[in-house]
């Protein structure tokens, strides 16, 4: 029977950083199984690449600090460009109750030291995004500090750099089941055979659920399902246009690579995460955000879609939209990096790290992370912030 000190589930971007992390503690007996042919294939691979540090609970506000702290030497550490630009987030109001709960946010921001975010005036719009119809816009939020990333970048740095430690990695290795004894994992189970190991670590995204599921324990985190519209490369917006979104119902959107990218979240939980939702974009879906997007920023009413390369993808939904981060309820020995909520790509430095300190001291210590804990469902005591951050 193979052995691992630590196997971790899924080789997504959460996946490899808790690898690395784990290895360059010196914990290098660390087995990653991933289900796909190669790593990237979830839900890293269909993100689209933002940062920010402007959210409403102080928590995500330290992760997204302490992410964008590895972020900025991750070349140097890594060998590889994680292509960290601050081109800002943007965040509209349409009225003085929207903007008064971005004021609310930012205080919280502030005092955990983010101190470049700032208010802006109706003027302020249209100096930062002149393409934004901003007549209807009582106001906004911008932080220039935050901005994009490269997430199947992020991913290569860290299990490249795992795999030189001496992490494993097995693709094409579903996991099956597990063997457990007392309420803690013995072993765990592939079609290649049977792993002996320590701990576990279920960092399998948007697929979460069905790995506690395995375990015999419940997990609080479902897939929620999420469209992107791509234009054809064009030159009607610049490329470090700041990520713009609009409070009122999340519209948002971006440049990459020259095509602009068009989100607004309106689809769903879904039943099964397992079913293919690659290029499941819908045609009544893809009208409402070229609507939108005509209506908001005018100059895209020239753009051309291109319908082949849209895509959908899946976010892992906590109650709270925060992040189950330590041990499980119910399994001494299964570590939980799960239900970030779409913004595991941004926290994946920040969390491998502070999982890693969880796994080999007890304890997270970098970081306070006891907002995070997967008890808090259990004892009611969820995080609270405001919709749209």
């Amino acid at each position: 029977m193979q052995t691992a000190e630590v196997v971790i589930i899924g080789a997504g971007v959460v996946g490899a950083s808790v690898a690395y992390h784990l290895a360059r503690r010196g914990c290098t007996d660390v087995l990653v199984l991933e289900r796909q042919a190669q790593l990237g294939a979830g839900s890293t691979g269909r993100a689209t690449g933002g940062f920010r540090a402007q959210f409403g609970s102080a928590v995500n506000v330290g992760l997204s600090l302490l992410s964008r702290e590895k972020l900025s030497c991750f070349e140097d550490e890594h060998g590889v460009d994680a292509g960290y630009r601050p081109c800002g987030y943007l965040f509209l109001a349409r009225d003085e109750t929207q903007l008064d709960a971005l004021r609310v946010a930012q205080e919280i921001q502030k005092a955990c030291g983010l101190v470049e975010a700032e208010i802006i005036s109706h003027a302020d719009i249209r100096r930062i995004n002149p393409a934004v119809n901003a007549d209807e816009l009582a106001g906004g939020v911008f932080c220039p500090t935050d901005g994009f990333i490269r997430p199947l970048q992020i991913l290569r740095g860290y299990a490249e750099h795992a795999a030189r430690l001496g992490v494993r990695f097995e693709r094409d290795t579903p996991l099956t089941s597990f063997r457990l004894e007392g309420g803690s994992i013995l072993s765990v189970k592939t079609p290649r055979g049977e792993i002996a190991t320590r701990c576990v670590v279920n960092a399998a995204g948007a697929w979460a659920a069905h790995v506690s599921q395995l375990a015999g324990t419940s997990l609080p985190v479902e897939p929620l399902r999420r469209q992107v519209a791509t234009t054809y490369p064009c030159e009607l917006l610049p490329e470090e246009m700041p990520l713009t979104i609009f409070v009122e119902d999340g519209f948002h959107l971006r440049v990459r690579d020259g095509r602009v990218l068009l989100l607004w979240p309106d689809q769903p939980m879904v039943t099964n995460p397992f079913d293919d939702v690659t290029n499941a974009v819908t045609d009544e879906w893809l009208r409402e955000v070229l609507r939108r997007a005509h209506a908001r920023v005018p100059v895209l009413r020239e753009a051309r879609l291109d319908r082949e390369n849209c895509w959908a993808g899946l976010y892992e939904m906590s109650p709270d939209k925060h992040a189950l981060l330590g041990k499980s309820v119910g399994v001494e020995n299964l570590f939980l990096a799960n239900g970030s909520s779409g913004h595991g790509v941004m926290h994946a430095p920040a969390l491998g790290h502070l999982l890693a300190e969880i796994i080999l001291d007890g304890q997270a210590t970098t970081l306070d992370a006891r907002a995070l804990r997967p008890s808090r469902f259990v004892e009611g005591d969820l995080n609270v912030a405001p919709e749209f951050l």
